[in-house]
């Protein structure tokens, strides 16, 4: 029988909590990331908000005076 390769084990454990803690990271900035771990495009724009609803949308209440 084969004996177990513990550190090829531990390698696996610290990149699935790298992983994790990067979807994190990115989740709470604002991007989404796919199921590889990589973002998805459009996910972060830095030429305005290409997806948001204009400010006077029957959603949002009047601002107050």
């Amino acid at each position: 029988m084969a004996t177990p390769n513990y550190s090829y084990e531990k390698r696996q454990r610290e990149l699935a909590k790298k992983r994790k803690v990067e979807e994190k990271r990115q989740r709470k900035i604002g991007g989404k990331v796919d199921g590889d771990g990589q973002p998805v495009e459009g996910g972060e724009s830095s030429e305005g908000e290409a997806g948001s609803e204009p400010a006077g949308s029957p959603d949002t209440p009047p601002a107050a005076i």
